[in-house]
């Protein structure tokens, strides 16, 4: 799903908003997020996730054409954990093994 295809679906579910307001809305959202993590923060979505951001530290890489040695700078990358009911929801609400303790083979 784009950007775009998600403000469209969100003006067809929410009829009384102007679908300006709603690409508003949905922009804002992105953009505080971008925001917060530009920032080092942590932003978690109950039942959705959490973003972070993770340190890769510099390090030797290869060229993969010629071979040669090629230094990469350390940088920060986006990261996201997905929260246990996206996951669940996912997975079609199967139970993790960790989960299974009951018997139900009696």
């Amino acid at each position: 799903m784009t950007k775009s295809e998600l403000i469209l679906r969100l003006a067809a579910l929410n009829p009384h908003l102007y679908q300006r307001d709603v690409e508003r809305i949905v922009s804002t959202i992105f953009d505080e997020i971008t925001e917060a993590l530009a920032a080092g923060h942590r932003v978690e979505l109950r039942g959705f996730g959490a973003f972070s951001v993770k340190r890769r530290d510099a390090r030797i890489g290869r060229n993969p054409r010629t071979g040669t040695a090629v230094e990469v700078a350390e940088k920060y990358v986006p990261f996201f954990k997905t929260g246990k009911q996206l996951r669940d929801r996912l997975n079609g609400g199967v139970d993790t093994p960790e989960d299974d303790d009951d018997d139900d083979d009696v």
